[in-house]
């Protein structure tokens, strides 16, 4: 089968799309499958980085296109680095031949767009990941009007892709409901959530003592947010929780990764001349296992307003180093729905947006017990997250071997937004 690949992001980017493509294709190529990708030259958080034009990696074709650099300093800029890669990737297709099947993802948003015509006129069959859901996400993040003719255009062509779609990969319950919700047959829909990376991530001793030595971190307590920071993950009550802390020396907050909201959390440590905030880059992909284990609490946000159209994929490699969790968002999520599959629930702690009290008190509470480095804590609810179960469900689906989803199978067909919770892993 001739597989064609779609998204801003592949190997060798630390983006979390691209290193989930990237599995995607290594497992495709792994079963025989001759794995086209079409990608952009750019870096994704440093688009100074530039990456061979074309280049065959472990048998996979990938095709990287040209697109402005202008950055993420702005929405402007955001949206001419969109425009210009879609237009360059749109250019590319024109003259690709023909593939059986088509993954796109949603890096940029509209690329599932391009992907469904191009399936209609080739006869290809489309298969669209969602890793967000646009245009809902730009809504409530207030980057767009509700009901402005920017939000009804990308919704109609959020629409248009999803009824040319021969299957929908939604991440968790919440995103198949919404899907649902806007028409699509909930048969169309499969959910299968990103996998967590266990062959770079887990409980590394070494690799966390040399990240805090170089961070200067030794013998400080380490709250860590690492990921993508976006206003669909708000860290106010956390960095408001920082300040509180500021005169207590041993608490360290560490604000790892990238995302339009990054600098924002060095500038809030300026304003506020704050020594106990941290904010770090991106650790390469090989040193992911010591970068997270560094941390005595790792924070994983959701927004109130995104449950269903983000997936807080970072909290499945926070569970290979068997970190406590600190958990800031609305209580019905996916990261709930996890947090039932851990037995021992004393070092998850779950607090709502707005309640700095709560915040600083479940810190200390996680400071006094004292755990990390224990991911048999988690072991059930690792082995239903792996990268084997979830990577073959997904490769299985391509082939079109797997018929029943592996979150839903043993479930009825959802016609409606459902009310049941949906437990992690039950097939």
């Amino acid at each position: 089968m001739r597989v064609l690949l779609l998204n801003q992001t592949f190997y060798p980017d630390v983006a979390a799309t691209a290193q989930y493509l990237t599995d995607l294709a290594v497992g495709l190529a792994g079963r025989g499958h001759q794995v086209t990708v079409v990608t952009s030259r750019r870096g994704y958080d440093c688009p100074t980085d530039r990456y061979p034009s074309i280049e065959t990696w472990k048998g996979i074709t990938i095709h990287r296109v040209e697109a402005t650099g202008f950055g993420k300093s702005s929405r402007w800029r955001r949206a001419l680095d969109f425009a210009s890669f879609i237009a360059s990737c749109a250019l590319r297709l024109l003259r690709i031949e023909r593939h059986d099947a088509v993954v796109a993802l949603t890096s940029p948003p509209l690329i599932a767009y391009l992907a469904a015509w191009y399936c209609r006129l080739r006869g290809a069959k489309l298969f669209y990941w969602v890793m967000d859901l646009n245009p809902d996400a730009a809504i409530a993040a207030e980057w767009i009007p509700a009901h402005s003719l920017a939000a009804r255009s990308l919704e109609a062509m959020s629409r248009f892709s999803f009824r040319h779609s021969h299957k929908v990969i939604a991440l968790d319950r919440f995103m198949r409901d919404r899907v649902v919700a806007k028409g699509i047959p909930a048969e169309k829909i499969e959910v299968i959530p990103p996998w967590a990376q266990n062959d770079v991530a887990g409980w590394d001793p070494a690799g966390r003592d040399r990240y805090r030595e170089k961070h200067g971190l030794q013998n400080r307590f380490v709250v860590m947010y690492s990921g993508n920071h976006s206003p669909c993950h708000p860290l106010d009550t956390l960095l408001e929780a920082a300040k509180r802390l500021a005169n207590e020396p041993r608490f360290a907050f560490c604000f790892v990764g990238g995302g339009s909201q990054h600098a924002a959390t060095a500038q809030f440590a300026r304003e506020n001349g704050l020594t106990n905030i941290h904010s770090l880059p991106y650790s390469p992909i090989e040193e992911l296992g010591g970068s997270l284990s560094a941390a005595d609490l790792h924070v994983v946000a959701m927004g109130n307003p995104f449950v269903g159209m983000i997936h807080p994929c970072k909290v499945y490699n926070v569970l290979l180093v068997g970190a406590p969790i600190l958990y800031l968002g609305p209580a019905q999520s996916h990261v709930g729905d996890l947090f039932e599959a851990v037995h021992d629930p004393s070092h998850l702690h779950s607090v709502r947006h707005g309640d700095v009290e709560s915040m600083v008190a479940a810190i200390r509470n996680a400071e006094t017990e004292g755990t990390r480095g224990h991911p048999e804590k988690y072991a059930e609810a690792v082995d239903r997250v792996g990268a084997r179960r979830l990577l073959e469900q997904t490769l299985n689906l391509l082939e079109d071997l797997s018929p029943g989803s592996f979150l839903a199978a043993k479930r009825p067909s959802a016609v409606a937004p459902s009310e049941e919770p949906l437990k992690v892993g039950n097939a």
